[in-house]
C-alpha cells in the first residue's frame, strides 16, 4: 500500500472544518481580490484551520489533471454555442479527443466531449466554471474520467 494513500469519501461524511476549508479555497478562486482573512470570515472558520488543511483537501474533479475527462453539456440550440464551448476549452490548452452531439429537442442538444487535460492551464474546476459562463450552456457535468 502507498505510504500516503488517498480515499474517496462523500462530502456529507467529512468533518465540518474540512468542508469549510474547501469552501474557502473555492471562494478564493472565485474572488482573487479577497484575502484569506475575508474568505475564512465569510465561511466561519479560523485562519489556522484553513492553513492546516488547505494543501491536503480538494474537490475530486480538481485531482484529475493529466487524465481523460468526459463531459456532458446541455446546449441551447443557438448558432455559435458549440463553437464557443470548443474555443473555451482550447483557450485552456485542453486537447479535444471526441465530440458527440444529439439532435436538438425542445431547443436544447446534449453534447458529450472527451478531453485530455495533461496540458491544461488551471484546474478542471475552473475550466468547468468557464464553460458554465458561456452563453447558451445550460448544464455541464463530468460523467467520467480515466488515467
Amino acid at each position: 500500500m502507498p505510504e500516503d494513500p488517498y480515499y474517496l469519501i462523500r462530502r456529507s461524511h467529512l468533518p465540518e472544518v474540512i468542508r469549510k476549508t474547501v469552501e474557502v479555497t473555492e471562494l478564493l478562486q472565485r474572488h482573487p481580490d479577497w484575502s484569506v482573512s475575508e474568505a475564512v470570515q465569510q465561511v466561519g472558520i479560523s485562519r489556522s484551520s484553513y492553513y492546516k488543511y488547505k494543501d491536503v483537501v480538494r474537490p475530486f474533479y480538481s485531482a484529475v489533471q493529466g487524465h481523460i475527462v468526459t463531459l456532458a453539456l446541455t446546449l441551447r440550440h443557438t448558432p455559435g454555442v458549440l463553437s464557443e464551448v470548443l474555443n473555451t476549452l482550447a483557450g485552456r490548452h485542453v486537447n479535444i479527443l471526441t465530440i458527440n452531439q444529439s439532435l436538438p429537442l425542445q431547443g436544447a442538444a446534449t453534447v458529450i466531449v472527451s478531453v485530455e487535460t495533461r496540458q491544461m492551464s488551471g484546474d478542471l474546476d475552473s475550466a468547468l466554471d468557464d464553460l458554465r459562463r458561456v452563453g447558451g450552456v445550460e448544464n455541464v457535468v463530468v460523467v467520467g474520467q480515466s488515467a
